[in-house]
C-alpha cells in the first residue's frame, strides 16, 4: 500500500499538472506527507540506552541543563535545554576551536598589548610581557583569563570582527543554530546558546587533544621571556575534588557573568562506560554548579545502561 501511494505521489510530481491552486496543493501535500512520515520511524535505529525501571527524577535547581551520550548523540537528560541564554566563559570553547584553525605555533612568542588587557576578571598577563603562545593558551583555558583569550585572538592576525565571524560560522557548521557570539571572551551577555548546543559544542571541542588535555590541568606555572614567574590555577573545582567518586572528568569549562549565572560543562566517564557531556547553566552559586553537575552525572551513571 505504501509503495503504491509513494509511486502515485512521485508520478504526480513528475508528470502531473503543476497549475495547482493553493487549496489543491495543500490537499496533494496532505495525501503524500503522512505516507512518507509514517515510514520514518520504521527506518530509525533503536536507542542504545535504557533507563532503569523505577528510577526517580533528578532535581536540577539550575535554570537549564542537559546530558549528552557522546556515543550516539542521544540526550539522556534535559531541562529547559532549548532556552537561549548567556553562556559567559563557556564561549572560550569556541574561541580556542577557531584559534586552532589559525594557530601561529605553540612555541612562537607573543608580546602582550594594551588591547589584550580588557576589563573583566583577573588578568595574569600584562602589557609588554613576552610569552610563549602555549602559555597564553594555557592561561586562557585553565584560568579562564579574558586578557589571555584576547591575546590568542590577536596572535592569529585576524581582526576581532573577522575572528568572531569565524566563531559564528563554525557554530553553524556544527549545527549550533541557537548559538551566537558577539565577542571571544564571554563577557558580553549577547553571547548566547542553549544547553543542547553547549553539549554539542563541548563534544567537538573536547575531542581535540589540545583542548581536552589543557582543561584537565589543575595548576600551571611558567616564566615570561623577561624572567617573571607566573602561576595559575584552574577555575574547575571538580579537578580538586577528592570525594571518592568513581567519575573521571575528561575536561570541562566554567563560566560566570551576572546575566549567565554560574555555568559548567564537562565531559565524564565512569568504570569504562561510554562518555557523557553534562551541562549546567545558570546555577545559584560558584560551588552549586559543580555539586549539581556531580549529582546529575552520578544519576545518569546509576540509572542508565547502554550498549
Amino acid at each position: 500500500m505504501y509503495l503504491s501511494l509513494i509511486i502515485n505521489c512521485l508520478s504526480a510530481l513528475l508528470f502531473g499538472d503543476f497549475n495547482f491552486k493553493p487549496a489543491q496543493a495543500m490537499v496533494f501535500y496532505g495525501e503524500c506527507r503522512p505516507t512518507i512520515s509514517n515510514r520514518l520511524p520504521d527506518s530509525q535505529p533503536l536507542p542504545v540506552y535504557r533507563k532503569k525501571e523505577g528510577t526517580s527524577d533528578v532535581n536540577l535547581i539550575a535554570s537549564s541543563g542537559a546530558v549528552l551520550l557522546v556515543k550516539d548523540n542521544s540526550f539522556l537528560y534535559e531541562k529547559n535545554s532549548a532556552f537561549k541564554q548567556p553562556i559567559a566563559s563557556i564561549t572560550k570553547l569556541m574561541t580556542v576551536l577557531v584559534f586552532l584553525d589559525h594557530n601561529p605555533g605553540f612555541d612562537s612568542e607573543y608580546v602582550i598589548t594594551p588591547s589584550d588587557n580588557i576589563v573583566g576578571g583577573k588578568n595574569n598577563l600584562f602589557t609588554g610581557e613576552t610569552i610563549a603562545i602555549r602559555d597564553v593558551w594555557n592561561t586562557a583555558l585553565i584560568a579562564s583569563d579574558n586578557g589571555a583569550t584576547m591575546a590568542l585572538v590577536h596572535a592569529t592576525g585576524l581582526s576581532e570582527k573577522d575572528f568572531v565571524g569565524e566563531m559564528n560560522s563554525k557554530a553553524k557548521k556544527l549545527g549550533l543554530f541557537d548559538t551566537n557570539f558577539s565577542e571571544p571572551t564571554g563577557l558580553s551577555e549577547k553571547n548566547v546558546s542553549t544547553a543542547r548546543d553547549i553539549a554539542r559544542l563541548a563534544k567537538e571541542a573536547l575531542a581535540h587533544e589540545e583542548i581536552r588535555k589543557t582543561t584537565t590541568i589543575k595548576d600551571y606555572s611558567f616564566k615570561t621571556k623577561e624572567g617573571r614567574d607566573k602561576k595559575i590555577g584552574s577555575t574547575d573545582y571538580l579537578l580538586y575534588s577528592d570525594s571518592g567518586d568513581k567519575i573521571d572528568i575528561l575536561g570541562g569549562k566554567t563560566g560566570y557573568t551576572e546575566g549567565a549565572g554560574y555555568c559548567f560543562v564537562g565531559k565524564f566517564a565512569n568504570d569504562g562506560k561510554d562518555e557523557i557531556i553534562s551541562v549546567v547553566l545558570n546555577s545559584n552559586g560558584k560551588n552549586d554548579r559543580f555539586q549539581e553537575t556531580k549529582t546529575l552525572v552520578n544519576w545518569i551513571f546509576d540509572n542508565y545502561t547502554w550498549n
